[in-house]
């Protein structure tokens, strides 16, 4: 008997991409016990997708409580062995819940499992296949934009997956009270890896596990101001949220760096304003991150020897 999953989308003005996403889901081969639609007020007709499509609860609420918030919400009455997320702009191939499912049960020692996920309509093109969390706080989607190879048809252990199509083990993600509310968008996947791991779990890529990408399709795209501010002032909370107080000690000179050379890069790309914002609200929102980060570090089970290993350490961030 196969476990139960049921797959959250949330929904934000997504237009014709959520019918296409929810057709993808009908022609499953291992069909989800249930589908949750979140709608965070769309203006749009995009729900009209949700209510006319088969085994689809829709949740509205009203008005736009970020990615964060609202996967919190279905996570909160789904009842089944695992929950995966899929974005609305992302179609996933037949055998997609079929592969996470099986990953799950030969790897029970994993709580999370990421897709290989390709740029829509360039299948010969990485979107990702996983999240990398280099040492000094900045993270990015591992292979995006680069031409597929065949190191990317093997499984393997990544820091975290993008919550843009994944499986998670419900009874962990509970444990670990889901995602972070306060990042409302960008980076929450990441910063619910780092918690993931901290506690001692581990995550992995499942290559047979295909979904194809549009990407930032409500937000903007990812130099647009929205994903900036809310990306760049996340990176800082989930560094000095997350990070053991020995390592933390050691690379803060480096995340000051990085987040200098950060300012300035989009100084020079004439996003000044916004960068600065963002930065200032990291700090200003540091006590609370703080008071979240003695609980995370008290109940902290994996070593900060297991912590190094999953780094990024190249000299030189490189995104492929």
């Amino acid at each position: 008997m196969n476990p139960s999953v049921s797959v959250i989308i949330v929904n934000w003005n997504s237009g014709v991409l959520l019918k296409e996403c929810l057709s993808a889901l009908a022609v499953q081969t291992l069909q989800p016990t249930k589908i949750y639609v979140v709608d965070n007020g769309s203006t749009d007709n995009s729900i009209t997708y949700a209510t006319s499509s088969n085994n689809v609860t829709l949740i509205s609420l009203g008005r736009n409580t970020g990615f964060a918030f609202a996967n919190n919400i279905a996570l909160s009455i789904c009842e089944t062995d695992y929950i995966a997320l899929i974005n609305p702009d992302a179609f996933a191939d037949c055998n997609w819940l079929k592969s996470l499912v099986a990953a799950a049960t030969m790897n029970p020692d994993f709580a999370a499992f990421g897709s290989r996920q390709m740029v829509h309509g360039s299948p010969e093109l990485i979107d990702g296949i996983g999240d990398v969390y280099h040492i000094s706080g900045l993270v990015w989607r591992n292979g995006y934009g680069r031409k597929q190879t065949i190191e990317d048809l093997k499984s393997q252990e990544i820091f975290s997956p993008c919550a843009g199509a994944v499986l998670y083990s419900r009874e962990v993600l509970l444990q670990l009270g889901g995602f972070d509310e306060d990042f409302f968008c960008y980076v929450e996947d990441v910063d619910l890896g780092f918690r993931l791991r901290l506690a001692g779990y581990r995550s992995i890529y499942v290559p047979d596990a295909i979904v194809h990408h549009v990407g930032s399709a409500a937000s903007g795209g990812h130099h647009s101001n929205f994903s900036i501010y809310h990306g760049h002032r996340n990176l800082v909370w989930t560094f000095f949220k997350n990070m053991p107080e020995l390592l933390l000690c050691l690379l803060l000179p480096l995340h000051i760096v990085m987040n200098i050379f950060t300012i300035l890069y989009f100084f020079y790309k004439g996003k000044g304003r916004i960068i600065l914002t963002a930065k200032y609200d990291a700090i200003k929102g540091l006590p609370s991150i703080l008071k979240k980060r003695k609980k995370i570090q008290h109940n902290r089970k994996s070593s900060i020897a297991d912590i190094w290993k999953a780094l990024d350490k190249r000299i030189y961030p490189v995104r492929h």
